[in-house]
């Protein structure tokens, strides 16, 4: 490869897919370090909830973002993207290929494409919202992003208040769908994605879902969850996994409902990603058992006739 030619090899797809194997056999083979884009893998006291690679796979190879947050500080994607790309530009020094993974496609688009840009609404629109959502809850807002703007009700977080009140407010104080705001003029990149996406049948992931919620609970996810009850209040820890512990742990649900809560939860959250990650068409997907060689070939032939020697 020509040395003016750097590449982000990003990794994406549903959650328990296998993603975070497939980046260390990636970054082995062409000797680099890879990017977390998973939004809940930043904090430190979050490991067993959200799937955090251990520690032989951080050994294996050299990780960027991951628990390098704790959850009392103040993160946002805005943050991340500019912190990624000055991480991108670090390691392109020395590296004409690096690796990024994750679930969060937010934060893997604003690496990739960069955000999007909103106009300023008027503030009094979020706290009427705000209010909103405690006379009524979240579900009259979620109608309300559905009826005002059905791509976004169909795309972001839903059963994230703070996702979908931000839809709204630009929604109401722009008078034109948050989703018509997406995709416009970003930020050029000094290097160029190619993006490798895993998958399987809706089975299987679900199948693969389950057990991991138990393989959680089995490794102490009651133990990790409680030690962080005193910060339940936190946007962080309003999450699957964490959220439906604080229900066991506050005498509100059973232990074997909230398992099944969090393994629900996921499956949902598994069917938004992939329905995130499909709007890119130029994604290259493979199955989730396809051989590492299979994958390295594909990419080898896109560098190759990309740099041609």
């Amino acid at each position: 490869m020509k040395d003016t030619n750097k590449y982000l090899i990003s990794i994406i797809g549903p959650t328990a897919i296998g993603k975070t194997a497939l980046s260390i056999k990636l970054a082995n083979y062409f000797n680099t370090e890879i990017i977390s884009a998973d939004s809940r893998q930043f904090f430190k006291e979050m490991t067993i909830g959200t799937a955090a690679p251990t520690t032989e796979e951080l050994a294996a190879a050299k990780h960027h973002f991951i628990h390098n947050r704790s959850i009392t500080e103040a993160y946002n994607v805005g943050t991340f993207e500019k912190e990624a790309i000055s991480c991108l530009q670090e390691l392109h020094k020395t590296k004409d290929v690096v690796i990024m993974v994750g679930g969060s496609g937010l934060y893997v688009d604003a690496v990739t494409k960069g955000l999007d840009y909103f106009p300023e609404v008027d503030k009094s629109i979020r706290a009427q919202l705000n209010s909103q959502l405690e006379t009524e809850g979240l579900e009259a807002l979620q109608l309300k992003l559905k009826l005002l703007d059905e791509v976004s009700y169909n795309t972001i977080k839903i059963d994230n208040p703070q996702r979908v009140i931000r839809a709204l407010e630009i929604c109401i104080g722009s008078g034109q769908p948050y989703a018509s705001f997406l995709n416009k003029d970003k930020n050029k990149r000094p290097f160029k994605t190619i993006t490798i996406g895993l998958e399987a049948d809706r089975a299987i992931i679900y199948d693969r879902i389950n057990k991991r919620v138990e393989i959680m609970v089995d490794n102490g996810l009651i133990n990790e969850v409680k030690a962080l009850v005193p910060f339940k209040h936190l946007n962080s820890l309003n999450t699957v996994g964490y959220k439906e512990i604080f229900n066991y742990l506050d005498n509100t649900w059973t232990l074997d409902f909230a398992i099944s809560e969090i393994q629900k939860n996921s499956r949902r959250f598994a069917k938004r990603q992939l329905t995130w990650f499909r709007r890119d068409p130029s994604t290259i997907w493979f199955d989730y058992l396809s051989p590492i060689e299979t994958i390295t070939s594909k990419i080898e032939t896109i560098l190759n006739k990309k740099n041609p020697a």
